[in-house]
């Protein structure tokens, strides 16, 4: 065979070598895109595959609701509802199950002062690639919890670190569940949370009517945004907000 022929005997399968090469680089991409994808589903604060999400009301009411992640915990629901006291405010907590079976009485005072209780689920565990039994026990253990506490009111749900997929907006969805997000919060970025200042200017700036601002402010790390409660009061108070728990932010849709 010729030096010709061992080239025309090679081009062939060099090619093919490419062919493969590109075949593979497409399927990584496909992956990462997909994966990117995913993760943007299950933090999307507007959407999710069943049922119905809110992150904010669509209301020209200057009226927004204040809610607070987590807990209940020693180091920091005497400080929030003496600051909520204070302002005459009402606020949406959205309290673990867990915490609550440890803590009953901060439960119970939570209630007792008026402020609506939401299901955070009973551990905390983020709320992706779970079973269907995982997210029915996780739920209904922290609803038994919220009645024991003794709340009445409709119970919402918030999804841990806003993170949720197919079980779980499926069994809210089942159970005609709402599932409440959030437009504004500022403890979401280190530079931010750092400064009880910068976290009262952020959210001022951010809020608008309909918001529903998430604060963190349980736990002992938290006293930046503890600090920060009564100045976001008194500044939005006196931009005209009123402030009002989440089921009754709900009734404000439209208009």
């Amino acid at each position: 065979m010729t030096g010709q022929d061992d080239c025309r005997a090679f081009l062939p399968s060099s090619r093919r070598a490419r062919k493969w090469t590109i075949a593979g680089l497409v399927t990584v991409v496909v992956l990462v895109a997909s994966l990117f994808g995913l993760q943007a589903i299950t933090n999307a604060r507007s959407f999710q595959f069943f049922g119905g999400l809110t992150d904010r009301v669509d209301t020209s009411a200057k009226v927004v609701a204040v809610t607070f992640d987590d807990g209940p915990d020693p180091a920091g629901a005497g400080q929030l509802l003496d600051a909520l006291a204070r302002a005459q405010v009402p606020a949406t907590f959205y309290l673990i199950g867990r915490d609550m079976a440890n803590h009953p009485d901060l439960a119970r005072a939570i209630a007792a002062a008026g402020h609506e209780l939401g299901n955070h689920t009973y551990s905390h565990e983020r709320m992706v690639f779970v079973t269907p039994g995982f997210v029915a026990e996780e739920v209904e253990k922290t609803d038994a919890l919220i009645r024991q506490a003794g709340y009445q009111g409709e119970i919402t749900f918030r999804p841990p670190n806003g993170k949720k997929l197919l079980a779980l907006p499926y069994y809210l969805d089942q159970h005609h569940r709402k599932t409440i997000m959030w437009d504004v919060e500022p403890n979401t970025y280190p530079e931010i949370d750092a400064s009880a200042q910068r976290i009262v200017d952020f959210t001022v700036e951010h809020t608008r009517p309909g918001s529903i601002i998430l604060l963190h402010g349980m736990y002992a790390g938290r006293e930046q945004t503890r600090l920060a409660v009564p100045p976001i009061i008194d500044r939005l108070k006196a931009a005209g907000y009123r402030f009002v728990t989440v089921s009754d932010l709900l009734t404000y849709q439209g208009k």
